[in-house]
This record gives structure tokens, C-alpha cells and sequence, in this order.
């Protein structure tokens, strides 16, 4: 990730949460904090949803979107290859499912884009550990 994206990166995730030192992340941390607050905004949303209380639905889930945005922006297409254009898609079909959650109040959606997030954020949080592994290897 550039200094550009990871700086708006920290805009987007600062515009969301107050809480945490941005400033002071890494790009792999920003894009950690990135992933766990669209989760937490989805969680919002569900529980908005549940309590039927629409515009708090509405606005969590125009918070997840637009931090799937800036993780989506934050791409490098130049050196990511497969990896990149399916997180690409990932993040395409992410915001899709996030939008007809909004308009349908679809908890399932919601769920699933939940799930998927939380499964990416698996994996971005194993990648230190693995380059550990492959260097003392």
C-alpha cells in the first residue's frame, strides 16, 4: 500500500472510530483497523435492524460500505495479481451485498458480509506470523 492510501486509509478509519493511535499504525495494522471496524459497523447495523431503528441501520452500514471502499482503494494492482483482483471482486460483491442489506433489511446479507470480512481479517492477521515462519525457516 502507498503512503497516499495508507494516509487516506487512516482518514477513513478516523472518520469512524476516535479510539487508538492511527497515527502511529503500520499500513498492515491500518488495514487490520480498516477490516475490524467495517465488521463492527456491520454488527451495529444488525443490531440497529433488530431494534428497528432504520437510520441507525442506515448509517452503520454506509459506515461498512465506505470502509470497504477505502479497503478496496488501497489495492496495489501493480504487484498483487491473483490475490488483488479477488479481493477486488471480494470488496465489489461486499458493498453490493451491503447495499441490498440496506434497502431490503436482509439480517442474512448483513451476516454474510460479516462472515466474509471476518474471514479476511483471519488471514491478514496470519500474515505476520507466516512471514515469522518462512524467515526463520
Amino acid at each position: 500500500m502507498n503512503a497516499l492510501r495508507a494516509h487516506n486509509g487512516a482518514d477513513a478509519y478516523r472518520s469512524i472510530r476516535t479510539a487508538g493511535s492511527v497515527e502511529d499504525a503500520s499500513p498492515h495494522q491500518l488495514i487490520d483497523m480498516l477490516l475490524s471496524g467495517a465488521i463492527e459497523r456491520i454488527s451495529q447495523a444488525r443490531g440497529a435492524l433488530q431494534q428497528g431503528d432504520v437510520a441507525r441501520k442506515g448509517s452503520a452500514i454506509g459506515q461498512a460500505i465506505s470502509i470497504v471502499e477505502e479497503l478496496r482503494a488501497s489495492l496495489d494492482h501493480e504487484r498483487g495479481g491473483e490475490l488483488t483482483a479477488n479481493l477486488e471482486a471480494l470488496y465489489d460483491y461486499l458493498q453490493r451485498r451491503l447495499l441490498e442489506a440496506n434497502l431490503h433489511n436482509d439480517d442474512t446479507a448483513l451476516a454474510e458480509a460479516a462472515g466474509l470480512l471476518g474471514t479476511v481479517l483471519e488471514g491478514w492477521r496470519a500474515i505476520p506470523q507466516q512471514l515469522a515462519t518462512e524467515r526463520g525457516a
